[in-house]
This record gives C-alpha cells, structure tokens and sequence, in this order.
C-alpha cells in the first residue's frame, strides 16, 4: 500500500465549511471558530479485538462506527460536528481496497452532516488494526449540556431502545437466540451501524440545564457519571424503558444488555420537570424518540436505583470497562 496515493484518494475535492484556511495537504489544518460558539473536540480509538472484530464485520461496517461513535459523543454535549481527523494503523498484508472501503463509509456518513475531513495519518503495524477519530465540533456558547446539570426533580430520560447492541453482539458471536432473520438484522445493524443523536442534542442545547451522556459503556454507567458530576441519586424504572418488544421474550440476559450492555449511543439525561412535556413535544414535532424513565430524587450522595416490580436495587456502575474486561 502507497500511503501517499492513499491520502491522495482520501482527500476530499471540496469542503463544506468555508472556515477551513488549509485542510489536507499540509502540516496540520487550520481554520476559524465561528463568532459566539465554542468549539467541541473529542477523540475515540477502535482496536480490532477489543472493540470490533474484522472478521465478523465489513470495512465498511467500522468505518461507519469508528465516525459515528464520535459524532455521538459531540451530540450528547448538545453540538454540531463539523470537522474529523483519521489515524489507521494498518497491518501487512491488508488490502489496500478495505481500507478505502472504511473512508468511503465514512465518506458517506459525514455527508449527512455536511462533516469535512481535515487531517489524519496512516501507518503500518505489527499488530491488530487500530483506528482513532478525532470530531470537531460547536456549541453556541454557555449551551453545552454537561453532566453537572442535573438537579433535584428533574426527569430522567433516553431517546430510544436499549439493549439491541448488546443483542447484535451476542448474535455476532454466535449465540443464536432467534431464527428470525428481521430480528437478527435488526440487532446486529443497532451494533453495527449506531445512529448518532444528533438532533436530539441540538434540541437538548436550545433548553436551559439539560445534563447528557450517550450510551456507550450502558445506561447503569452513564446515569452514574451524571449523578456523580452532579451530586444527586436518581431513580429509574424497569417498565419505563424503552426496548424492543421481543427483547425480553428471546434471553434471560436482556435486562443485563438493557443496563449494562452499552453501545446503544442513545442519550441519555436529565432536564427540569418544567420543561419536560414542551421538550417532549418538540422532540416529537422533529420525530425523535424520547422516553421519560425516572426522575433525580435528591441531592447529596450520588446514587442510581432501579425499580423493578417491588423491588428498588442499587445500580453499581458497571459497564464496558476496556482495562478490567468485566460486564
């Protein structure tokens, strides 16, 4: 593989924003913060292995994740992506056509967010495949949503089913819970080919004190970190989230996935009681899912129950953990 050819068929022909000054071609990018907005930046990295498993995906399938996991996270601080960096170490041996497979994926992706590719590196390896993206992106000012938000008699809510990544992953490895191969499609595309919320988080960002998280490590360790930030306990109930209707039906580990699973990239939050219903309706309005499932009880010891039937259990935080390998 030529890496300079490589770079010449990545590199974009045209740039969506007109602040870019220099985009690839040199040294670094260089472009200018838009007046009255502050800039969001965030970076993931993707080992195969750990994170995906090339042999069980496409190159177009983890191209779209490693971009989209990133836009998530600019959506759940309430912003707009605008601008990516790519990082591949790419082993011997692996063809030159998976890789410009994953940037056209990606390619495709970042079009929908008119997102323009702005700088990045290629390199060789001895080992796995790693992939690391880094997402530019805006906030007006003293509107992002932080996880300190939270407050006392607010609602806790997510935008859409938990549990389904968790699922495709199981069906991925090879546990094959269902026959059904709509299902089967459907649970291994939310693990697959998540959809970053991101208009959720923008019309997060419009409210006053909205707390955000996506879910990445599951909604156990995401509604943790808010309490955590915010200093309060939060109460959430087992028939108040949302699901896929015959998630339960298929495996006894469903509520496991629905909790702690993770990589659903939904949002999950927080925001004032007050404004919930008018938040409701113009997520609606905008067809965005949202589902109120609890509410933050109180200030003080950071906290996060679940209420299932009768019975109210401490939530640990407890998720995808990438040094301790524990669910």
């Amino acid at each position: 593989m030529d890496e300079f050819e490589l770079i010449r068929r990545i590199a974009p022909r045209s740039l969506s924003h007109r602040e870019i000054e220099i985009g690839i071609g040199d040294d670094a990018a260089v472009y200018n913060p838009k007046k009255g907005y502050q800039e969001i930046v965030c970076v993931d990295t993707m080992v195969d292995g750990v994170h995906f498993l090339s042999s069980h995906s496409t190159p177009a399938d983890i191209g779209y994740k490693a971009l989209a996991v990133n836009i998530s996270d600019i959506a759940a601080m309430g912003g707009y992506p605008k601008f990516y960096l790519v990082s591949i170490a790419v082993p011997s041996g692996r063809r030159e056509s998976d890789i410009e497979a994953m940037y056209e994926e990606m390619t495709k992706l970042a079009k929908l967010y008119q997102m323009d590719l702005i700088g990045g590196d290629t390199v060789s390896t001895r080992g796995q495949m790693v992939i690391t993206v880094t997402v530019i992106g805006e906030v007006e000012k003293g509107r992002a949503c932080l996880r300190s938000h939270a407050r006392p008699g607010d609602v806790v809510f997510v935008t859409g089913e938990l549990g389904s990544s968790a699922a495709g992953l199981s069906l991925l490895l090879g546990d094959r819970f269902t026959n059904d191969e709509g299902l089967v499609q459907h649970f291994m595309k939310r693990h697959k080919r998540p959809e970053p919320r991101v208009k959720a988080g923008l019309i997060c960002s419009r409210y006053q004190r909205v707390a955000l998280n996506d879910i990445s490590d599951g909604l156990a360790s995401e509604l943790n970190e808010i309490a955590e930030a915010s200093r309060v306990s939060i109460d959430i109930y087992q028939d108040s989230i949302p699901t896929h209707s015959e998630l339960h039906k298929l495996h006894s580990d469903w509520e496991e996935w629905v909790l702690f699973g993770g990589e659903d990239f939904e949002l999950a939050g927080t925001i004032s009681s007050d404004q919930w219903e008018r938040f409701a309706q113009e997520c609606s309005s905008c067809g965005v899912p949202v589902y109120k499932i609890g509410q933050v009880v109180q200030s003080g010891e950071a906290k996060v129950f679940y209420h299932s039937g009768q019975d109210r259990i401490l939530l640990e935080k407890k998720g995808y953990n990438h040094f301790k390998q524990d669910r």
